[in-house]
């Protein structure tokens, strides 16, 4: 990791990668990650962790299932937003989207149990930038 600041700009610069998430700082046992979002996602849950979405440029919708129903959230730029663990979720970006995201190391793309993953979406842990 660097010892220097790190550039949004720059770091969103060095990979287009939609749904393809970027490590560029790690916080004791959690990543901070870079995603270019474009469309959608897949239906996923992450059972033992919250996750954090800061929505740095555009605008993301996040589809939530909680207590039997179905809700959607938009998250504009400069906005934050918490999806509490154990809640299904769906993100996605009609228009694109940049977006800074905290899990715990080791947290999957696609949760702990999810949907059929379309071919768009990166299964990973996310890749050093």
């Amino acid at each position: 990791m660097s010892t220097q600041p790190i550039s949004l700009d720059d770091a969103f610069a060095r990979f287009t990668d939609i749904w393809s998430p970027r490590i560029v700082a790690t916080i004791n046992d959690y990543d901070v990650r870079l995603a270019r979002f474009a469309g959608e996602h897949v239906w996923h849950v992450h059972e033992n962790t919250d996750e954090f979405f800061l929505v740095v440029d555009g605008e993301i919708d996040i589809a939530l299932r909680e207590d039997g129903d179905e809700r959607v959230v938009t998250v504009p730029r400069g906005a934050v937003f918490v999806v509490p663990r154990g809640t299904f979720h769906k993100p996605s970006a009609k228009d694109g989207a940049l977006v800074l995201l905290v899990e715990p190391s080791g947290t999957l793309t696609v949760g702990d149990t999810h949907d059929e993953v379309p071919d768009h979406v990166d299964v990973t842990t996310g890749h050093a930038l």
